[in-house]
């Protein structure tokens, strides 16, 4: 074997590789595409993009697995399928682009799109099924392309789509208004023509050589190579239309699905092809030693990836200014527990001081400023209600709490309890302390009169419990916080994208004040439980709602007015005659004022309507979507009588 045919061995086996990462990330980007912006139609012709840029490189690959010449013509026709609809594709994704920035169809660029799929289809099945497009010929190396009658005209109907499709993006571009839609747009305009090059048949235009020259096999990676570049530079203009997360999560989510997805195909692509190759000059078996050398690329490529994946999110994605907030959130999802988490530590350290000091029963209950609750305890079974309904109370056995030592057990009961404070706002002063909880352990005083070398481990977990409870003290005020705030952030990806270009026809920017159905259920679900006070009431944008701007002339505030329009709410959800606490009609009128307006805990509601914690917590959406729609309804019939 020459050196020039080894080279073009070698850039054979390359253009394998390369033809099936092209299906591998046209796929994957389908895929990526449909599943997170379906709702979108920049994201639908996208993937009708993609799906022919797959059809194509499918039958490509196919073909180099070298079937018969029967079945390898028929791909080499199939094949058409993707180059026939791609201009046709790209227009609509360009009619799309521009309808974003606020220039939607009027009727005429809509009807030219399905003229201009009636003319693919036209083309897909004078290819497959006559000559008069393209014929082809069988040689010692293989089939290759002829140009048939109707080939000129399609070389018409590609350049003059993709021209089209080019000055409909270039429009679209010059409409951005600010520096980050212009530079997705223009993004967009480089790379978006690139596709339609990479498939399109060259090969039939090339004069009668050997179509496996060195010379035309290189050219054909370096297609193939760019083809590959430009899908993955594509994809990331477009995976932000049609998204609500903002532009950072985007990036990231875009970044781990490229590196855990198509990456990690290629890799395992690579490697089978390769390591063939390589233990056959070796001598070794390729059928037995493939499968261990992909399972060990596989897993190395995810731990590498695992390592690098923080590094490169901090350089390629968060490299500006907001460097320092997305640390602080990063910090705050490090060091945020759930109420499980922490209970279960509570759990532990009881549990470890049972066992140290030989102790059969114990508990920890956290204080509200009314009642406490029982979060942990261990042998016997206490209720909450022996702990409000016993003849001493803890308050009681605790004497003046302002008196009371942090340090001392009291007797209560069967019980000796210790007072836990809160640790965040005394500063040292004992007079601003507050009670948190109590954790007691069964037994006389005998109990904790532990020997003087074992009372600062006595000490060390009562300290370890009171600072765990003041966490989940802080931890919920944090968590109550974001429940009432969060929904009234009004700025998403999507109300962004409606305000980045020049005002168009279509009106986006005077309805984006308008919350969606999903934005008004949050909202109307905060306000519901900040019912008492909170964010979540106090700063909802309810508050903007014509009907509860009616309210306020006779509530006095804003905030009473949102209270008195929840309330008739949820009376016209009042089923007629007597009340139930069992009938299924009364179901979600109880759940709405046992939970919410009485304020009762979840679990004296599911006692009282005898239900499951599933069960309630499923019935409870269902109400929130009942009074949710109805406030709609109000709001309505408000406005039309104004």
């Amino acid at each position: 074997m020459t050196r020039e045919e080894l080279l073009v061995s070698f850039l054979s086996s390359t253009n394998e590789i390369l033809t099936a990462a092209n299906v591998i990330i046209a796929a994957s980007l389908l895929l990526y595409n449909l599943t997170r912006n379906l709702r979108n139609r920049v994201a639908r012709s996208s993937a009708a993009v993609l799906a022919s840029v797959t059809f194509a490189y499918l039958c490509d690959a196919f073909m180099s697995l070298g079937p018969n010449a029967e079945t390898f013509n028929l791909a080499l026709r199939l094949q058409w399928v993707g180059i026939a609809f791609i201009p046709s594709a790209l227009f609509h994704l360009a009619d799309t682009l521009l309808a974003t920035t606020g220039l939607p169809s009027r009727g005429r660029r809509r009807r030219v799109v399905r003229i201009l799929y009636l003319m693919s289809s036209i083309f897909t099945i004078a290819a497959i099924g006559t000559d008069t497009l393209v014929t082809t010929e069988f040689t010692e190396h293989g089939a290759r392309l002829h140009a048939g009658l109707l080939f000129p005209v399609f070389i018409l109907f590609f350049l003059t789509v993709n021209i089209a499709t080019f000055l409909f993006v270039d429009r679209a571009r010059r409409r951005g208004l600010t520096r980050t839609s212009q530079r997705r747009m223009a993004y967009l305009q480089f790379a978006i023509l690139t596709p339609a090059l990479g498939i399109f048949p060259f090969s039939a235009l090339l004069p009668q050589t050997d179509v496996f020259s060195l010379n035309i096999v290189l050219l054909v990676n370096i297609a193939n190579l760019i083809v590959i570049l430009m899908l993955i530079f594509l994809s990331y203009p477009l995976s932000f239309f049609g998204s609500d997360k903002p532009d950072r999560v985007v990036k990231v989510e875009l970044l781990r699905f490229l590196l855990r997805g198509p990456g990690t195909g290629m890799l395992a692509l690579a490697t089978i092809i390769l390591t063939t190759q390589a233990t056959q000059i070796l001598g070794l078996s390729g059928e037995d030693f493939t499968p261990f050398a992909v399972v060990a690329i596989v897993l190395l490529w995810q731990w590498s990836i695992a390592l690098a994946l923080p590094y490169l999110e901090k350089r390629l994605i968060y490299n500006d200014d907001s460097d320092e907030q997305i640390a602080k959130l990063q910090d705050l999802s490090d060091r945020i527990l759930t109420r499980t988490d922490i209970t279960q530590l509570i759990d532990a350290t009881l549990q470890a001081a049972c066992d140290y000091f030989r102790i059969p029963a114990a508990f920890v209950a956290i204080y509200n400023g009314t009642s406490f609750e029982i979060i942990s305890q261990i042998g016997n079974d206490l209720t909450e209600a022996s702990l409000q309904d016993a003849e001493l109370t803890p308050l009681q056995a605790l004497g003046d709490i302002e008196e009371a030592d942090e340090d001392e057990f009291y007797s209560w009961g069967e019980y000796q309890i210790t007072p836990l404070f809160t640790q965040r706002q005394n500063n040292g002063d004992p007079s601003q302390r507050y009670l948190i909880g109590i954790m007691g352990f069964i037994g006389d005083e005998s109990v904790t009169m532990v020997p003087e070398a074992e009372e600062p481990m006595l000490t060390s977990f009562v300290k370890r419990t009171q600072q765990t409870l003041d966490d989940l003290m802080l931890q919920t005020e944090i968590f109550a916080a974001l429940e009432g705030l969060l929904p009234q952030i009004s700025t998403t990806r999507a109300r962004a994208d409606a305000i980045e270009y020049r005002p168009g026809r279509a009106a986006s920017i005077a309805t984006s004040r308008q919350p969606s159905r999903d934005e008004m259920y949050e909202q109307v679900r905060a306000a519901l439980r900040h019912y008492w006070g909170g964010p979540g009431i106090s700063r909802s944008r309810l508050l903007d709602m014509v009907i509860v701007q009616e309210e306020m002339k006779q509530a006095g505030n804003p905030t009473q007015a949102l209270r008195n329009t929840i309330v008739r709410a949820i009376d016209r959800l009042r089923p007629d005659g007597e009340r139930s606490m069992f009938g299924n009609e009364w179901i979600i009128y109880n759940i709405l004022d046992l939970r919410f307006i009485e304020g009762k805990k979840v679990k004296e509601v599911t006692k009282r309507l005898s239900m499951s914690d599933a069960d309630f917590y499923r019935k409870q959406r269902v109400a929130i979507d009942a009074i949710t729609d109805t406030l709609l309804l109000m709001e309505n019939e408000t406005r039309a009588n104004s």
